[in-house]
């Protein structure tokens, strides 16, 4: 049984976690950063890889520097001509075709750790823009293909080279087994 000297404090805590709570949600609500609408939809455009390939750090600050007039529309591979299209309607510009220099459209493929060869060293993890690799240091590391965009961006960090991108496996019918 508990202490009946310790309910009041009990009910101070939790009339202060809700009061608290309470005050935070309406700041939140309230308080709001002036979201840019134009950002938000250009964002929402891009295939949110975070590869860094229009050279920028993700596809929000890219969404960012278009809508600001800093970047052009064609700078997103993993987008392709399709996204370079979108973005030219949303804006009212002429559609255009992806400029090479950002690198080239490719088929969707993720990253694949050969777990005989990985040696646990976890740099990988810090370079996954989405963490879609999991492990620890001195375990064997694994990809979430699922999570995984294909960005490439873990290739460089391992030492032993034991990671590749590949195309994503077909999806499995319930049950788990495969069509013959």
């Amino acid at each position: 049984m508990s202490d009946p000297s310790l309910v009041p404090a009990m009910l101070v805590a939790a009339g202060l976690a809700v009061t608290v709570g309470s005050a935070l949600g309406w700041a939140a609500v309230r308080l709001r950063p002036n979201a840019d609408p134009l950002v938000e939809r250009i964002d929402a455009l891009l295939p949110q890889t975070q590869c860094g390939q229009c050279r920028h750090p993700g596809c929000r600050p890219y969404a960012e520097a278009v809508a600001r007039g800093d970047a052009e529309i064609d700078q997103c591979p993993p987008g392709g001509d399709a996204t370079v299209r979108a973005l030219a309607e949303l804006l009212g510009r002429e559609p255009r075709s992806l400029d090479p220099a950002f690198g080239v459209t490719a088929p969707r493929q993720v990253a694949v750790i050969d777990e005989a060869r990985c040696i646990g060293c976890a740099l990988c993890l810090p370079a996954c823009p989405v963490d879609a690799i999991v492990g620890a240091p001195r375990f064997v590391h694994t990809v979430i293909e699922q999570q995984c965009t294909g960005c490439a961006l873990c290739l460089p960090p391992c030492p032993v080279d034991c990671i590749e991108l590949r195309a994503p496996r077909a999806a499995e019918p319930p049950g788990g087994r495969r069509a013959a």
